[in-house]
C-alpha cells in the first residue's frame, strides 16, 4: 500500500498519467519526422549513381538536392499556419502523400528535370510535414512533461538521419539508385496511415489562446540553437564522409557505417536531455550538449590527433551524446513559450531554423576543405565548429529556461472547481477553457527573459 501511495503522490506531483493515445500518436509523429530525415541521406547516397545514369553532372546533382530543402523551406511557414487553423493530421496526411507521389515519380525518371520536379514536390510535402508532425507529437503531453517527448523524438530523427547513410548505401549497392527513392513511397504512406488512424482531426487545445511568437525572446535562443546544432552536425558529418573517402580510403558503405558510431549515443543523449529539462529546465542540458561537443571537436582539431580509426571512438562518442543533449531541450523551451494554438507556427520556426543551420553547415565545411581534403583542412574546420559552440551556442543555450517544469497548475486537474478558479472561469465544465487561460499566461511569463 505504502508503494501506491508513493507512487500516487508522485503523480500529483509531476500532473495527471499520460493517456496512452498520446503515446501512439508521439510514436506516429516521430516516424513522420524520421521519414523526412532519412529522406535526405538517402538520396545524397544514392545521387551519384543516379546522375551517371542520367547523364547529370555535378552541379545539376546540387540543384536536386538544393531545390529539395528550397521547397521545403518556402512552404515551412505556410505549413504552420495551417496546423494552427485547421490541425495536424489532416496537414500531416496531405503532407505525407504529396511527398510519397513525388518519391514515387523520382524513382521512375528518366531525365533531371523530372527528378529536379520530383523533389520540388517531395519539398512542398515535407514542408507541411514537419510542422504537422512536431506540434502534433506534444499535443496530448502538458509543458512540464514535453521534455521526454521530445526526447524519444529527437532519438528517433537523430537515429534516422544518421542510419540512412548506411540504409542508402545498401539499397544502391545491392538494388541500385531508383530504390532509394522507392523506398521512401511506402515509409512516407505508413506514416501517413498512421497520423490519420492515431491524431485527433483536431486535438485540444489548438484553436486556443495566440502569442506574438516573433517577439518572444526564449523562442528565438531557442531557433538559434537548433541553427547552430545542425550547422555544427551536418558540417561535421559532411567532413567526416569527405575525409573517410578521399582521404582514409574507405568506401561509401564503409564511410557511413563508421558514422553510425555516433547515432549511438546521439540516441541516448535524447531521452537524457528531454529527462533533464523537464526536472531542471532546458539551460542545464543544452548547455551540457554544447559544452561537450565543443570539447570533443577542439581535441579532434589540435593538428596531429587522428581523424579516423579507435584513438577517434571516445571522441566521436562525445560529439555524438553532446548534440543528441540538444534536440529535446531546444523544442521544449520554444513549445512551452507558446500555448497550443501557436505550436504549428513555433514549429515551423524551428524546422527553418535547422534546414538554415544544415545549409550553413554544409556550405561551411566544404570552403573549409577547399580543393583537396586533407587532415590540416579537416583539423582546421574541426576548430570552426568549436567556436561556433562556444562562442554562439552556448550564450544562447543560456538565454532559455533555468527552471525545472513549467507546470500550469496541471495539479490540480483532478479538482475541476479548483482548476477553474485557478483559470479564472467560473462555468461547470470549462475546464479547459480554464486551463488555455493558464496556457496565455504562463506564455507570456515565457517569452520574458529568465
Amino acid at each position: 500500500m505504502a508503494s501506491k501511495r508513493e507512487r500516487r503522490n508522485r503523480g500529483s506531483r509531476e500532473g495527471p498519467p499520460i493517456e496512452r493515445a498520446a503515446w501512439h500518436r508521439l510514436a506516429a509523429c516521430t516516424a513522420a519526422a524520421a521519414v523526412l530525415q532519412m529522406d535526405g541521406t538517402l538520396i545524397t547516397v544514392a545521387l551519384p549513381r543516379a546522375g551517371h545514369a542520367l547523364s547529370i553532372g555535378t552541379h545539376a546533382q546540387g540543384l536536386v538536392l538544393a531545390i529539395y530543402f528550397l521547397a521545403y523551406a518556402l512552404t515551412l511557414w505556410l505549413g504552420g499556419r495551417l496546423v494552427d487553423a485547421v490541425g495536424s493530421r489532416q496537414v500531416g496526411v496531405v503532407g505525407l502523400s504529396l511527398f510519397a507521389l513525388g518519391a514515387a515519380i523520382g524513382a521512375l525518371a528518366g531525365s533531371a528535370a523530372v527528378l529536379i520536379g520530383s523533389r520540388v514536390l517531395q519539398g512542398i510535402g515535407a514542408g507541411l510535414v514537419s510542422p504537422a508532425a512536431l506540434a502534433g507529437a506534444v499535443a496530448g503531453f502538458p509543458p512540464e512533461r514535453r521534455g521526454t517527448a521530445l526526447g524519444l523524438w529527437g532519438a528517433g530523427s537523430g537515429m534516422a538521419n544518421l542510419a540512412g547513410p548506411l540504409l542508402g548505401g545498401a539499397l544502391t549497392v545491392l538494388i541500385g539508385w531508383r530504390a532509394d527513392w522507392w523506398a521512401l513511397v511506402p515509409l512516407a504512406l505508413v506514416s501517413g496511415v498512421a497520423i490519420w488512424r492515431l491524431v485527433p482531426g483536431r486535438l485540444q487545445g489548438e484553436r486556443g489562446p495566440s502569442v506574438p511568437i516573433a517577439r518572444s525572446p526564449v523562442i528565438a535562443a531557442a531557433t538559434l540553437v537548433a541553427t547552430v546544432t545542425f550547422a555544427v552536425m551536418i558540417g561535421t558529418f559532411f567532413l567526416a564522409e569527405q575525409y573517410l573517402q578521399d582521404a582514409a580510403g574507405y568506401s561509401p558503405l564503409g564511410a557511413a557505417a563508421a558514422l553510425i558510431i555516433v547515432a549511438l549515443p546521439v540516441g541516448l543523449g535524447a531521452p537524457l536531455a528531454g529527462s533533464l529539462a523537464d526536472r531542471h529546465g532546458e539551460r542545464l542540458p543544452a548547455a551540457m550538449g554544447f559544452l561537450l561537443t565543443a570539447l570533443a571537436l577542439l581535441i579532434l582539431g589540435i593538428p596531429g590527433v587522428p581523424l579516423h580509426g579507435l584513438p577517434t571512438l571516445p571522441l566521436l562518442l562525445a560529439v555524438g551524446l553532446g548534440l543528441g543533449l540538444l534536440f529535446a531541450p531546444t523544442s521544449r523551451a520554444a513549445l512551452n513559450a507558446a500555448p497550443i494554438g501557436s505550436h504549428g507556427r513555433v514549429s515551423a520556426l524551428l524546422s527553418a531554423g535547422r534546414l538554415t543551420g544544415a545549409g550553413v553547415g554544409a556550405a561551411l565545411a566544404g570552403i573549409s576543405l577547399g580543393s583537396t581534403v586533407t587532415a590540416g583542412s579537416v583539423h582546421q574546420a574541426l576548430l570552426g565548429a568549436a567556436a561556433l559552440c562556444a562562442l554562439l551556442g552556448l550564450p544562447a543555450a543560456m538565454r532559455m529556461s533555468r527552471r525545472g517544469g513549467e507546470r500550469l497548475r496541471w495539479n490540480l486537474a483532478g479538482d475541476p472547481v479548483q482548476l477553474r478558479r485557478a483559470g479564472g472561469v467560473t462555468q461547470p465544465g470549462n475546464e479547459v477553457q480554464a486551463v488555455e487561460v493558464m496556457q496565455a499566461h504562463e506564455a507570456a511569463r515565457l517569452t520574458r527573459p529568465s
